[in-house]
């Protein structure tokens, strides 16, 4: 019946397809990135609880180190100045801890601080810039009194 309108509509679909398909590109792609981000925030939280379970784990054993068992007088030398997980500890892996320790006394009161910084890293750290790199850092310090 109307032969001349038929031939302005030709094509009117493909246009909609093509703008249908591009909006739906785009929401896929921001849900990527999404679940992306999502993902990194997990890792570094992980990393994270690593680090800063390694920085605790050195102050204890400094203090163990300061204090021992057998009642020896504390003294900042008896402490080392890192901390190395026991092997096969998987919570540890990747995390190197540096510790210090440093005394104050006043009187016949001695204040000890130890302050313990643990670095937990994975991926090409170091190696080459080509490689992701995740690197976390956390720090403890802590204070003792002895006499």
């Amino acid at each position: 019946m109307f032969p001349s309108h038929r031939r302005f509509q030709q094509g009117s679909a493909l246009v909609i397809g093509v703008f249908v398909l591009v909006v739906m590109f785009l929401l896929a792609a921001s849900l990527l990135r999404i679940v992306e981000d999502g993902d990194e925030a997990i890792s570094m939280e992980v990393w994270g609880a690593r680090a800063l379970n390694s920085a605790n784990s050195g102050a204890d054993a400094a203090l163990a180190q300061l204090f021992p068992i057998s009642g020896t007088a504390a003294n900042c030398a008896n402490v080392s100045s890192s901390w190395t997980p026991p092997a096969g500890q998987v919570g540890f892996h990747g995390c190197q801890v540096a510790i210090s320790c440093n005394d104050v006394s006043v009187g016949v009161v001695t204040q000890y601080r130890i302050n313990s910084s643990a670095v937990c890293e994975t991926g090409g750290c170091g190696a080459d810039d080509t490689t992701n790199c995740l690197r976390v850092s956390r720090q403890v310090e802590v204070e003792a009194r002895g006499d």
